[in-house]
């Protein structure tokens, strides 16, 4: 008996999982056709990455707690919890890769100063018993060529 429902929760998990994989698909595929409405246009490239992001986010299960966070000479993008982790999100978004890809943005250089903010974080709200993780959202092309990645632990 005991067997036959630790299979069964092992099987709701599982397909807990892949419908979360297909909602997440299919909403990223209307906020990618939504993208090209004239109104979204007229903002900004940076501020709609960060947008996408977020929703991207959490649709993907994370809490997001803290967007545009400025501390010690730095500003976090996303800050968000997933599970039992806090974690600090850079976003980074390019119309093209003729520049580089969106994730090389992020040098030694910047990687210390979200570092530092982070830490500023976490000393005022004193956090220090959390995991803490640092993703990087890399995102390429607009509208419908649109491909966003999600790096977790990127540094």
């Amino acid at each position: 008996m005991c067997s036959l429902s630790i299979a069964m929760n092992d099987w709701l998990v599982t397909l807990r999982h892949a419908l979360r994989r297909r909602y997440v698909s299919a909403a990223d595929a209307v906020d990618r056709f939504c993208e090209e409405l004239p109104w979204r246009a007229a903002q900004p490239l940076g501020a709609r990455g960060e947008q996408i992001a977020r929703r991207y986010l959490k649709r993907c299960g994370y809490l997001i707690l803290a967007q545009n966070y400025r501390a010690a000479g730095a500003e976090l993008d996303l800050i968000a919890l997933d599970h039992e982790e806090l974690v600090f999100v850079e976003v980074k978004a390019r119309a093209t890769t003729a520049a580089g890809a969106p994730e090389e943005a992020v040098n030694l250089e910047k990687q210390q100063h979200i570092r530092r903010a982070a830490s500023s974080y976490v000393a005022a709200r004193h956090a220090q018993a959390l995991k803490m993780r640092f993703d990087v959202v890399a995102i390429t092309g607009i509208g419908r060529q649109r491909r966003l990645e999600l790096i977790k632990d990127a540094f």
